[in-house]
């Protein structure tokens, strides 16, 4: 049986920019909001600071491990291990802070949907980077000749005659 290998893609624009915007609106509506809360204690900001902080670098590293092992680069069973734990301690330290938090309802919710968010933009930009780096990667290698102008791949100049010898000049079919 042939062996597969993984085929990059390139993200498209549109997932680049709305995994950008996902990530930074999520970051950043978390980060406003603990700002104006003025029910909150400083201590209490810099915890949940902390947790989105941990959680952001929990998912970048959970989402490198796995691309990783899907692409056969050795990762220790520990590290694996470890990332997964810490995506499930940030997420668990976030529910046990708003479960005890003197909040409303929905300020607890705009914390949780705020931080998923974050999370899943962290998670997605992580993505794009990466299948950008082996997707310029995998052209530079089967096609160095390939160059980037104005953000659009222009084909590499193949070599010989640009015309086949056997159609017709002027009408461009077989003869």
């Amino acid at each position: 049986m042939a062996e597969s290998k993984l085929v990059p893609q390139r993200p498209t624009g549109a997932f680049i920019g709305a995994s950008w915007v996902a990530l930074l609106v999520g970051v950043s509506s978390y980060l406003v909001g603990l700002w104006n809360a003025t029910n909150m204690e400083l201590n209490e900001k810099g915890y949940y600071f902390t947790i989105l902080l941990f959680g952001l670098f929990a998912v970048i590293s959970i989402q490198k491990t796995i691309r990783d092992r899907a692409e056969d680069i050795p990762v220790t069973n520990i590290y694996y291990g470890v990332a997964w734990f810490s995506v499930i301690a940030s997420l668990s330290l976030l529910i046990i802070g708003l479960w005890n938090a003197d909040m409303l309802l929905s300020e607890k919710g705009f914390y949780g949907l705020a931080m998923l968010m974050s999370l899943f933009g962290a998670i997605t930009v992580q993505k794009n980077v990466r299948d950008m780096a082996v997707f310029a990667e995998v052209e530079k290698t089967e096609n160095p000749k390939r160059k980037l102008f104005s953000g659009q791949d222009i084909p590499a100049a193949t070599p010989g005659p640009t015309h086949r010898p056997d159609s017709n000049a002027i009408l461009g079919r077989p003869e």
